[in-house]
């Protein structure tokens, strides 16, 4: 469940943008909320980004239908012609549709949970309560976009002059309250965010922390009862760096009730058997392990954001 910090008006604003949630295992997750700039920022560079797309697509359309349309436009038989302007215009409907809504889903669909613009910008959409981000939401919050954004921004072109009336302004009004939805709320939620259960946070481009120190957390041994712990890769594979980046704000805290409540967690994940006064020493070596696993795989080029990837 989300756990907003309570902070104080004159605070720093990256600290008021900090949340907490805590997963089913029982792990806490720190996340910073997008800054409203940043979201605006990277919805201007999908945008730009889709029009050069798009155009490049328009490009290529009309080099491989060059003769199609150059036959539609000089008028010749009337038969040929009308079929030349069906699949044209078929063809553009489908690339209308796939820039206007398939660029965010497929992106945001993705196992990096972001846009173009929006890993340039360092930011992605996740899901508020923790869990993995599922088409369901995705889909939700993007076909929103066109009661959010598209259709506000007709009204504010058709209002002024006049042509729909007073029923134009209401629904210009209308709209932009959807527009402006962002601005209501503390976590800059768009509407589409709020139905689907999804906000959008802040994922830097960083590599992982430095090593935390351990107490034979490298070799797995215990200090305290000798034992070994050893895991194998499919005991790793169910964490990723955000779950070591958990797990290691939990060794520095080193609180005893929240080592007891990762370690029985960890080992009901991975199918172990907890025993009691050796949990730190498990937790160290878990760490230490699926540390040393997670940087192998990123010098392959393959990265495990999370459980879910």
């Amino acid at each position: 469940m989300n756990q907003p910090p309570s902070i104080g008006r004159g605070a720093d604003p990256l600290l008021r943008r900090h949340r907490q949630l805590i997963t089913p295992e029982g792990v806490a997750l720190s996340f910073t909320v997008a800054s409203r700039g940043a979201r605006i920022g990277a919805l201007l560079l999908d945008f730009v980004i889709m029009f050069l797309a798009s155009l490049l697509g328009m490009l290529v359309l009309f080099w491989t239908l060059g003769g199609l349309v150059e036959q539609l436009f000089s008028g010749g038989n009337d038969g040929q012609a009308g079929g030349a302007a069906e699949l044209v215009v078929v063809l553009l409907v489908i690339f209308a549709f796939l820039a206007r809504y398939g660029y965010f889903l497929a992106f945001e669909l993705g196992p990096r949970g972001a846009t173009p613009g929006k890993r340039l910008i360092g930011i992605r959409v996740a899901s508020r309560d923790g869990g993995r981000l599922t088409a369901e939401a995705v889909i939700a919050r993007n076909l929103l976009r066109d009661i959010e954004l598209f259709l506000p921004l007709a009204f504010i072109q058709i209002a002024p002059t006049g042509a729909a009336g007073s029923a134009g302004i209401a629904g210009l009004i209308w709209f932009m309250i959807f527009m402006a939805f962002p601005f209501f709320n503390r976590d800059a939620m768009r509407a589409g965010d709020v139905i689907a259960g999804t906000w959008v946070v802040e994922a830097p481009h960083a590599r992982l922390a430095a090593t935390l120190s351990t107490q034979g957390g490298a070799t797995g041994a215990s200090e305290l009862t000798g034992v070994r712990y050893r895991f194998g890769d499919a005991e790793l594979a169910v964490y990723g760096e955000q779950e070591l980046q958990a797990l290691e704000r939990v060794l520095r805290e080193d609180r005893a009730e929240a080592i007891t409540a990762v370690h029985a967690a960890i080992c009901r994940k991975i199918g172990w058997e907890p025993g009691d006064g050796d949990e730190r020493a498990f937790l160290e070596a878990f760490y230490a392990q699926l540390r040393a696993r997670l940087e192998t795989n990123m010098r392959f080029g393959k990265r495990k954001k999370d459980k879910f990837s």
